[in-house]
């Protein structure tokens, strides 16, 4: 299995994080994946929202094409601000996004970044959550109030303060309830 996790300056560092390292702990071969548009120019590190620089494993258009990325089984989208507009100004992220859901692939976002699905209408007929105030960006989808869902192929987190959750949730579509409860329990080993 393999998880391709976008971040764009701006990005919820907690949420992205927290999804890599319980997806690496289910032994999902993760990458993040810096979207240039937006970004710093000239460096590496793609900064958070809360400042923190970050450096990702690849970044589109230097060290991956878009079309390149569609060997994985999940594509992760943090939340944050400014993070999540310049997700959703990527046409890669878009494209790519799009043809996860088409190939019927884990298509995962939280917080914000679920206002990208549901503007590019992969949330039509689904149930999903995210960060209060976004409700009306679920277009097409029945707005849960919870703190991760999954529907079919499609996986949304509330926040930063689900982002556990939300990691395990991605974590049970990809490999199963056994896998996140095995995920789950390595967390609280120490």
């Amino acid at each position: 299995m393999k998880a391709y996790i976008f971040l764009a300056d701006g990005f919820e560092e907690v949420e992205a994080l927290t999804t890599a390292d319980l997806l690496i702990r289910a032994g999902v071969e993760t990458k993040l994946v810096k979207v240039p548009e937006g970004s710093t120019g000239g460096c590496k590190a793609v900064r958070g929202s809360h400042n923190i620089k970050v450096k990702p494993d690849l970044t589109l258009g230097e060290d991956i094409a878009a079309k390149d990325l569609l060997d994985g089984d999940c594509v992760v989208l943090p939340g944050g601000m400014p993070g999540t507009k310049n997700l959703a100004a990527s046409a890669d992220v878009i494209n790519t996004i799009n043809a996860y859901n088409n190939a019927g692939k884990v298509v995962a976002a939280i917080c914000a970044a679920p206002s990208v699905l549901g503007t590019n209408g992969l949330l039509k007929g689904k149930q999903a959550t995210c960060f209060p105030g976004f409700e009306d960006k679920l277009i097409g989808a029945e707005h849960i109030a919870a703190g991760a869902v999954a529907d079919g192929n499609i996986v949304t987190g509330k926040s930063m303060g689900s982002a556990v959750t939300f990691g395990l949730k991605v974590i049970e579509v990809l490999l199963g309830k056994e896998a996140a409860d095995k995920t789950e329990a390595s967390i609280y080993r120490g």
